[in-house]
């Protein structure tokens, strides 16, 4: 009994400090955000990058859904953001959401653009530390003067 105990310290334990000690080397999770000019609910030419928006990464328990994890971001000038995460969190669903724009005229959050949903964990094949979430954008509040000719050169068809 002692050496089964014994045998299972040693296989377990260590695998226990492993898991709550920070990655030597974290997950850097890359995105951007927009500014849906023509309200087109999709990125154009005319979409253009938000300065300053703030983001928010949150991971939270599969079954419980409790919050365990939360840190914020901020946007560059050409709307791309960087989030450093030190953590695996394999067993947890972890999405980047948007919070606040800081251009009041295009602060209005593009509803299914609001949010992506990222895998942060190394035991899913991965080799490479970087992850990527999708794009996610804010609505402007009136559509841009050229929009209306822009949006029909995206509908139109080719035979």
């Amino acid at each position: 009994m002692a050496r089964t105990m014994l045998i299972l310290a040693l296989c377990v334990l260590p695998a226990l400090v492993s898991a709550s000690r920070p990655m030597a080397k974290p997950f850097v999770l890359e995105g951007h955000v927009y500014c849906d000019t023509c309200r087109a609910g999709y990125e154009t030419s005319a979409t253009t990058p938000i300065a300053g928006a703030m983001v928010k990464l949150e991971c939270k328990d599969r079954k419980t859904q409790e919050l365990l994890y939360s840190i914020g971001g901020t946007t560059d000038s050409k709307g791309k953001y960087e989030i450093k995460v030190r953590e695996d969190h394999g067993s947890q669903l972890c999405d980047v959401m948007l919070v606040s724009s800081p251009q009041s005229n295009c602060a209005s959050v593009d509803s299914g653009r609001d949010r992506s949903r990222v895998i942060l964990t190394g035991n899913n094949g991965i080799s490479s530390y970087k992850r990527f979430a999708n794009s996610m954008g804010f609505l402007m509040d009136e559509p841009l003067s050229g929009c209306k000719k822009l949006l029909q050169q995206y509908e139109q068809e080719e035979d």
